[in-house]
């Protein structure tokens, strides 16, 4: 596991998506396929992907796209809903064919089903090459809170009440109006991807940080899975290293 610490938010969205863009140039003419966050911290990335598909830097003509999440219950013209999320901050503004994006469907009958189904879908895709996400405050990624198992794959999760309330600043504060279940991949798809790249900006995430970096692998923090994962990428800003050891800090400032 790499840890690449940057000054500030800024910063680490512009590193991001230069990286991000590069893998995607490296593959040429062969189909790229990209796992996608939701919320506050890919913002700044999306935002820096768009600016560099405008100037011509970086084309997504051949890329795939699967998102970590979905509402169940939210349709996708819903404005929480993560397609209305991903529609507004990233896929109306770049060059992506329609076909290529991949969504869980929230007014699905069957949730079940279309888990099991969107597991499918990424295995014949030939998986994922480069899985972004982001890190929750309790070191949950994607709706894999505390204690999922680190094997679980894509599947209807039921949030937690904690979950439930941070989420209601984006439904006017209203906790009833947020859907109390969710699909999700799980830990184990995400370990599967050929490389992952986590975000994690702020000093409210600094706790999950040094859990995930200096503690052992536990359920407990999900996010930790990523310590045995080959090609996995931290990537942070100063106020969240404000808890890691000064050592662990030093050590990977200098790399």
């Amino acid at each position: 596991m790499r840890l690449v610490i940057k000054d500030n938010y800024d910063e680490l969205s512009r590193w991001a998506a230069m990286h991000i863009a590069d893998r995607i140039r490296e593959r040429g003419d062969r189909r790229f396929v990209l796992g996608l966050p939701t919320g506050s911290s890919p913002i700044g990335t999306y935002k820096e992907l768009v600016r560099l598909n405008k100037i011509g830097y970086v084309s997504f003509r051949n890329v795939t796209t699967f998102n970590m999440d979905e509402y169940v219950g939210l349709g996708r013209d819903h404005r929480e809903s993560y397609a209305c999320f991903m529609e507004k901050e990233l896929f109306s503004q770049i060059d992506i064919p329609r076909e290529n994006i991949n969504l869980l469907d929230g007014l699905t009958r069957d949730p079940e089903e279309e888990c099991r189904r969107y597991e499918e879908r990424i295995r014949d895709a030939g998986g994922i090459d480069l899985f972004l996400g982001g890190m929750g405050a309790d070191g949950h990624i994607a709706f894999n809170e505390p204690f999922s198992s680190l094997s679980s794959r894509t599947r209807v999760k039921l949030l937690t009440y904690d979950t439930r309330v941070q989420n209601s600043r984006f439904f006017n504060g209203d906790i009833s109006l947020v859907p109390d279940r969710a699909m999700t991949v799980g830990v184990g798809t995400v370990m599967d991807a050929r490389s992952v790249l986590l975000i994690v900006s702020g000093l409210s995430k600094a706790r999950a940080l040094k859990k995930t970096v200096e503690g052992p692998v536990s359920h407990e923090w999900t996010c930790s899975a990523l310590q045995s994962h080959e090609r996995a990428t931290i990537l942070c800003d100063e106020s969240a290293c404000s808890e890691l050891k000064v050592s662990t800090y030093r050590y990977f400032k200098n790399q």
